[in-house]
């Protein structure tokens, strides 16, 4: 079991919030202007699914390392559509376009999203209970010029 202590103050406005981990860094948040905020931070939901690419984008990475296959970078696209549930609102689909550059084997890249989406990625687990993330990938292959 471990601990997580955040803390979280407001900086200006009703909702322009900084929050800070136990090791001091800062994550920026704000309401929508339709509610009183001032848009100087991402929303809360964002930042959710902010949380499922960089968990899943640190397994990735860690899975191709393992696999011995050459990824020089990452970039993820994610499409999360959420629908209004009475008083908020639960995501329903999530599509994750990865794109990696480097050599890497089609199937070893198709391994290591699966294996996290399915299995290590821990935002994942959390929002398939409501949601169905798809994937796909594009390689791009620095070996060749241009």
């Amino acid at each position: 079991m471990s601990v997580m202590t955040i803390n979280i103050e407001r900086n200006s406005g009703l909702f322009h919030l900084i929050s800070r981990n136990g090791l001091g860094h800062e994550v920026v948040t704000d309401a929508d202007p339709g509610i009183g905020g001032t848009n100087k931070g991402a929303r809360p939901t964002e930042l959710v699914i902010m949380g499922l690419g960089t968990c899943s984008a640190i397994d990735v990475v860690l899975i191709l390392q393992k696999q011995r296959q050459s990824l020089n970078d990452i970039k993820i696209e994610i499409k999360a559509v959420k629908e209004k549930i009475e008083t908020y609102s639960e995501f329903r689909e999530i599509h994750m376009h990865f794109h990696l550059w480097g050599q890497i084997k089609a199937n070893k890249a198709k391994q290591a999203i699966d294996l996290s989406i399915d299995k290590y990625c821990t935002v994942a687990q959390l929002l398939k209970k409501t949601a169905s993330i798809t994937t796909e990938f594009t390689i791009h292959d620095t070996s060749k010029n241009g």
